[in-house]
């Protein structure tokens, strides 16, 4: 599977607190929680975003509550990944059991820019920037995440091993 988008590039320690305000906590269909992604960090983010889009930002990525609609929110908004060098660790789990791919790689957040057009191959976790001509590496997914990933997160993955049992 690959994953190709245009980055938006952010600094360290994103909180959940900016990736998907309190106030909208309330909210739980997908569709709403997409118009409020990022809008504390960035607030035309969700207006100048396109599906398939990347982010990429520094250490400790979804650091502070442990709120699942975070990573919902950004996949809702239809980015196809996180790229950062760490994740909060119930950020991380949060985002695979939701089926959505995120990444640790520090030498992509180093050198990716904003604007820049990236290929990430998901088996493998090389990162290809197609503007610079450039690849980094990432922690490939073992094959039980990956398979997580696919099936749209955790829900799907046990409902598919369930069915073959």
């Amino acid at each position: 599977m690959l994953l190709k988008g245009k980055v938006w590039k952010y600094g360290e320690n994103i909180n959940t607190d900016v990736i998907l305000p309190g106030r909208w906590c309330h909210l739980y269909l997908e569709e709403d929680l997409a118009k409020h992604c990022l809008e504390d960090l960035d607030p035309d983010f969700v207006k100048k975003a396109s599906p398939g889009d990347i982010i990429v930002a520094g250490k400790n990525f979804g650091c502070g509550s442990s709120r699942e609609i975070a990573p919902l929110a950004i996949k809702a908004a239809k980015v196809s990944c996180i790229i950062a060098p760490s994740f909060a660790r119930i950020f991380y789990r949060n985002a695979i059991n939701l089926g959505f791919p995120i990444f640790e790689s520090d030498e992509c957040y180093q050198k990716a820019e904003t604007e820049d057009i990236l290929e990430i191959d998901v088996a493998s976790g090389i990162i290809t920037n197609l503007t610079k001509n450039e690849k980094y590496s990432s922690t490939p997914f073992p094959e039980f995440m990956r398979m997580i990933i696919q099936k749209g997160g955790l829900k799907g993955y046990i409902s598919e091993r369930i069915k073959r049992s």
